[in-house]
């Protein structure tokens, strides 16, 4: 166990995963968060998979507690940032880590309600979790909010909602940044790009009616460093520094965490 975040709150959106053989994103910032220190409310629709993450920790001796809330609901947001503040008596760090891309297609076939459960859950539920703990951390003169959007955000994607919903989300981050800077609150986002997680591959499986070995071999080859996707490690080790002290002069800050794939040019 270290100590980067010896005495710290966490709040964790998106704590469980889809079930696969590898790790996703909320999961293992979750327990890096704990093995770090901090104590964590684990928060996500299902709550059988926040369990599970809660007993991951608690198996290696770290404190946390397993909560369920549909975070594009404003009620469930409050009572899970209140049951927060009930538990621990403070929120140090909110982690924002659910978003989805499921039935985005281009403009001429992506349907209405599809595009707006994506900007329901990648932004909306963002803004939800931000106001609601913007109260205690303006209080407490301090907090890290970390918000994950995506390298798809800055460059083309052929999946319409899922690229303007992330775009939105880095305007999102930096003008809360910007606002909550003289209350001493950070506000950044890490744009993570190909990554092995349960979601990613099974949802472009899903797209592409492609097998999942085939779907991590074409990623992989998009990705300049070493030809290797990353992982949901690579996602949780740029939130653990966000979320320390050692990034106490940092804000409005987009951390992109892709193995160069954004910076390919021609």
């Amino acid at each position: 166990m270290g100590d980067r975040l010896k005495d710290k709150v966490a709040i964790v959106i998106g704590a469980g995963q889809t079930p696969g053989d590898t790790i996703g994103n909320g999961r293992a910032t979750a327990i890096l968060f704990a093995r770090e220190g901090a104590k964590v409310l684990l928060v996500d629709r299902d709550l059988t998979s926040a369990q599970d993450t809660q007993a991951m920790i608690e198996k290696e001796g770290g404190s946390a507690v397993a909560f369920q809330a549909d975070v594009t609901d404003k009620q469930q947001v409050q009572a899970a940032v209140q049951a927060c503040i009930d538990t621990y008596g403070r929120v140090d760090i909110l982690h924002n880590n659910v978003g989805i891309a499921r039935n985005d297609h281009n403009i001429l076939k992506l349907a209405e309600e599809d595009w707006q459960n994506i900007m329901d859950v990648n932004v909306k539920a963002m803004f939800l979790t931000i106001q609601a703990v913007m109260p205690q951390m303006v209080k407490q003169g301090t907090g890290s909010i970390i918000n994950i959007s995506s390298i798809a955000s800055v460059m083309s994607h052929p999946l319409l909602a899922y690229k303007v919903s992330k775009a939105a989300v880095n305007a999102l981050t930096q003008q809360v940044a910007i606002g909550a800077a003289p209350k001493g609150v950070r506000v950044n986002a890490i744009l993570p790009g190909l990554m092995d997680t349960p979601m990613a591959i099974t949802e472009q499986s899903r797209n592409t009616s492609a097998d999942a070995a085939q779907v991590r071999a074409a990623r992989d080859a998009q990705v300049p460093l070493r030809g290797k996707m990353g992982d949901g490690w690579d996602t949780a080790y740029a939130a653990l520094f966000l979320a320390s002290d050692e990034a106490r002069f940092i804000t409005a800050e987009l951390l992109t965490v892709d193995g160069g794939q954004s910076r390919k040019i021609g």
